[in-house]
């Protein structure tokens, strides 16, 4: 779900994330730049506008009450699972996990999709919530082994 929008409010970015989207974008962004989200949603992957990826990063910094795991949220996760966790929510692309694992492509999007399925995610951009509310990553510092 790619949603279209003209209110720049964190409230409806976050309510839109949380109900499934994997896009957000605001109506005056450039004809290129929505046929790119377009694309990119369709393709599986996850788009926030510019501004909006600014303030998602700017208040969860801001944050020093991250919410602790629920203690089974992580356990049906293999630990090349929690590394593919990590990695996905540190920003990085499958080609990135792939030479940075040394594994293919396939392998990384395998552990990837398994752990979309096991934590219920519907795509990166829930995986670095779901990270970014747990304190499992934390802007500016390594991310700690999970």
């Amino acid at each position: 779900m790619l949603i279209l929008t003209t209110y720049d409010l964190d409230e409806y970015v976050f309510g839109a994330l949380r109900a499934g989207a994997s896009g957000f974008l605001l109506k005056d962004a450039p004809r290129e730049r929505l046929l790119e989200a377009i694309r990119v949603v369709h393709g599986g992957e996850a788009l926030l506008s510019p501004s909006i990826t600014r303030r998602l990063i700017e208040d969860y910094a801001g944050r020093t009450d991250p919410v602790p795991p629920a203690p089974d949220l992580l356990a049906a996760l293999t630990p090349r699972e929690r590394e593919m966790l990590l990695l996905v929510a540190q920003g990085l692309s499958n080609q990135e996990i792939a030479a940075r694992l040394v594994v293919t492509e396939a392998t990384v999007k395998s552990h990837v999709g398994s752990v979309f399925a096991k934590l219920h995610l519907r795509d990166r951009v829930q995986a670095v919530v779901l990270a970014y509310e747990h304190g499992l990553v934390v802007p500016g510092r390594r991310p700690d082994a999970l």
